[in-house]
């Protein structure tokens, strides 16, 4: 009798720690999928540059605070592909990360034609890699924003739109297609392109400069009475007046052999500028 109450008691126990361990077993492959799946959490590519703010190449912005250090991404909070502080004319932009977040959309770049285009001027450049790649290193290195070699000539100089040239097998765009949304005005004499655009409600686009520094531009625009000629300085592309001192020979138009003397705020007392404005 004591020996049958002691198996029972046995048999109970045993019964008792079974059920315990078969408790424990969810709980602990539930820890092993979690463990799973943060390992296959997907990981993103950043500006890492910026001190306040970051774009990843999911196409969002946020706080360098704000982001995961684990995945580098941004929370997917707010708008993808914002463009704060860009003018999607030029499409030119005042903050890189925004330069860079706006240049993800793809209706803004188109991936095959952004992966044609040289890093580097070089031919022996190579082209992109991605897209993120593209907009990261327009944003940030872009000369046709620069004036004097040392200087913005705008607020808005993070700038993503395509180079004339993308590879070495490409041709040049056309000039009337590369001033789609550009509203070109001639000056009045001795007016900069800034206060021209500046009277339309518009802004001088600097970029768009390089576009109308061609002699086919300035005839179509300008009468360029006296021919077309290469010159240097900041108040160009222009159309010398009529009664200007001969020896800046009245009733000529004028392109710059230097790009980085092209400029917003050029002007000349005796010529009319040929500006573009958005």
């Amino acid at each position: 009798m004591e020996k049958s109450r002691s198996n029972s008691l046995s048999d109970r126990f045993f019964s008792i720690l079974f059920h315990i361990l078969l408790l424990q077993f969810p709980a602990t492959t539930f820890g092993i999928r979690m463990d799973a799946d943060l390992l296959k959490k997907p990981t993103c590519i950043n500006t890492v540059q910026g001190r306040y703010l970051i774009s990843d190449d999911n196409g969002y912005v946020c706080d360098a605070m704000s982001h995961d250090t684990r995945s580098r991404c941004c929370p997917e909070i707010g708008d993808r592909f914002p463009c704060q502080g860009c003018n999607l004319v030029s499409q030119c932009c005042n903050s890189y990360e925004f330069c860079v977040s706006c240049c993800l959309n793809p209706s803004q770049t188109k991936k095959e034609l952004a992966l044609t285009v040289k890093r580097a001027k070089p031919v022996t450049a190579g082209t992109y890699g991605s897209v993120f790649d593209f907009c990261a290193g327009r944003c940030r290195h872009n000369s046709a924003s620069v004036v004097h070699e040392n200087a913005y000539a705008s607020d808005f100089h993070h700038c993503f739109f395509l180079p004339t040239n993308s590879s070495a097998g490409a041709t040049d765009t056309p000039s009337e297609a590369r001033l789609t949304g550009i509203t070109v005005v001639i000056g009045r004499q001795g007016e900069s392109c800034n206060s021209v655009c500046k009277a339309k409600g518009q802004s001088c686009v600097p970029n768009k400069l390089l576009v109308l520094n061609t002699c086919e531009l300035l005839q179509k625009y300008m009468t360029c009475k006296r021919a077309c000629l290469a010159s240097i300085g900041g108040d160009q592309p222009a159309e010398v007046v009529d009664d200007a001192p001969n020896h800046l020979n009245p009733g000529a138009c004028l392109y710059s052999q230097s790009q980085a003397m092209l400029s917003c705020d050029g002007s000349h007392q005796h010529t009319r500028r040929l500006c573009p404005c958005a």
